[in-house]
């Protein structure tokens, strides 16, 4: 593949003024080890692929890709000229794989899930191919594909890449399963799947937004970005006749969300795995609560918060209110008033403020 073609590749949402590329040097020493093996007949499976490089530098093979990832599978769809075979549950791969080519993710207990989770669909001849920018490779991902696939070897960096090759060489293992969560104050532990962040406790900006819940007469409370789905829980404990709702970009969150919602609750709440909350209805909702994340993957900026802000305004009714919380430093009640025309503090500690925001 050419460096032109990779060029070609756009991240999802298309942005006006797009500073940021859809790739990184890891996919193009992927593509380009693989140009050199023969694939023809070989059962290739691709895991989390950003914005779709690797399904589209491979689609002539008919890969499988998998990902939790919403943003990601649209930019997948949107790159690819054929339409891979894409899953989103671990559960759903299948039979054996000759090829495995993976972006090592930042969270590394997601990884050794996606690691065991593919020790049941490997044989001896398979080959695990893993790839990551230099500065991002943190040393437990040897330990983890040395534990569970096999002896590791590396190639030279390249553009400050580098992959880790593994053959399988051991046994199949189990997949931990979900981490189960004792969170003060709540009678029932959650259930944290394993590509949550903060999976094995609670964060502590999430612990200063739980004391500044809203009450009030909501009738449709959205949960946005809402990991395991503890600020609707919460939301819905003291506004019990609110209509509840929660979306991410995680399948695993959306999951974990809706397990947790079903120990607490037993009316039906609404899971969106979507981008944010964008192409949902128009002036549908009374109240938002949001902890936006600051960084996409490895990406840190602004701009999921700030969709995330405008896609509020899009779905609250008028006199409906956002409640945001972030670090002091991120000037969320800036970014609000701009859009809004009107924010509030609520409340600040030492790291975090909290937020409002009306729709007029």
């Amino acid at each position: 593949m050419s460096a032109k073609s990779l060029a070609e590749i756009k991240r999802y949402p298309v942005r006006k003024r797009e500073d940021l590329q859809g790739w990184d040097s890891a996919d193009a020493l992927i593509l380009k080890h693989l140009s050199s093996v023969e694939l023809n007949g070989k059962r290739i499976l691709v895991v989390n692929d950003h914005f779709g490089a690797l399904s589209w530098g491979l689609q002539e093979f008919e890969p499988t890709t998998y990902t939790d990832s919403y943003v990601s599978t649209q930019g997948i769809l949107q790159n690819c000229t054929q339409r891979p075979g894409l899953i989103h549950h671990l559960s759903e791969l299948h039979g054996i794989y000759d090829f495995v080519c993976l972006q090592i993710p930042k969270n590394m207990t997601y990884f050794e899930d996606l690691l065991c989770a593919l020790t049941s669909h490997l044989q001896s001849h398979s080959k695990v191919i893993c790839g990551a920018m230099i500065k991002h490779l943190a040393p437990t991902s040897f330990d983890l594909l040395n534990k569970y696939i096999g002896k590791t070897t590396t190639s030279l960096a390249q553009k400050k890449a580098r992959l880790i090759f593994a053959d399988f060489e051991l046994s199949q293992v189990q997949r931990p399963g979900p981490q189960s969560v004792k969170i003060d104050a709540f009678e029932v532990p959650f259930v944290n799947h394993s590509n949550l962040f903060s999976r094995e406790k609670l964060d502590i900006g999430t612990r200063f937004i739980l004391d500044h819940i809203p009450r009030g007469d909501f009738g449709a409370i959205l949960d946005l970005g809402c990991a395991n789905g503890i600020l609707g829980i919460k939301a819905k404990q003291l506004n019990p006749r609110a209509k509840i709702s929660f979306s991410d970009d995680s399948a695993m969150a959306i999951e974990s969300a809706r397990i947790n919602y079903a120990h607490y609750f037993q009316d039906e709440a609404s899971f969106h795995w979507t981008n944010c909350f964008e192409g949902q209805r128009p002036n549908s909702l009374d109240l938002v609560l949001c902890n936006p994340p600051f960084h996409q993957g490895h990406t840190i900026g602004d701009f999921v918060s700030w969709q995330m802000f405008q896609d509020s305004l899009a779905a609250l009714r008028p006199g409906g209110m956002i409640r945001v919380i972030g670090n002091t430093h991120l000037g969320y009640q800036v970014k609000l008033k701009n859009l809004f025309g009107n924010s509030t503090v609520v409340a600040t500690n030492s790291k975090f403020m909290i937020c409002d925001a009306v729709k007029r």
